[in-house]
């Protein structure tokens, strides 16, 4: 009996410390709502790499990233949103007639769900050290184009979705589009 309960006390502590290790590095989400489709729908289940920008990596162009948003949920806490960066700090983003502008040049976007971006943002510079965010689903998403959303500040990004656990038809790695 004492060996057997050695075995059980090493498993848990390495559980327990895999887990630690884990939860550092990246932390599992879910998506709410269909703000993200095609790309993602409700109820996916994601891995986020909390660690993707920390020390010298940059957000880039196509990134999806999870972060911290001021709008708040039924229960009053502020809200984790799911969008993919569209403009970098310094440049010059506008939306008109259905299309995103960067510093003027139409974006390519290969991944929105109708290749259309509804509203009108006035060309606009992105702030230093924040980022221009919007939902693939640019008809239902609450985004940088909504004033209570506005630019991402880099310290509000939790960091980069890297996973798709669920559905499980869907598991593997996400790419930049």
């Amino acid at each position: 009996m004492g060996e057997e309960w050695k075995e059980w006390a090493k498993a848990l502590v390495s559980a327990m410390v895999s887990a630690f290790v884990i939860l550092q590095f990246v932390v599992p989400t879910s998506v709410s709502g269909s703000s993200m489709e095609p790309n993602f729908s409700n109820r996916d289940y994601l891995l986020v790499n909390k660690q993707a920008y920390v020390h010298t990596g940059k957000p880039k162009r196509g990134d999806v990233v999870v972060f911290q948003s001021q709008l708040k949920d039924d229960e009053g806490q502020e809200k984790k949103l799911i969008k993919r960066i569209v403009a970098l700090p310094g440049e010059l983003v506008s939306v008109e007639n259905g299309k995103v502008y960067i510093n003027g040049e139409e974006l390519k976007e290969s991944y929105t769900k109708d290749s259309y971006t509804d509203g009108t943002v006035y060309t606009v510079r992105v702030p230093e050290d924040s980022y221009f965010c919007m939902g693939d689903n640019r008809a239902g998403s609450r985004d940088s184009r909504d004033l209570a959303v506005g630019f991402v500040k880099k310290s509000e990004i939790v960091g980069r979705v890297v996973f798709r656990l669920y559905p499980f038809d869907e598991i593997g790695w996400i790419r930049r589009d």
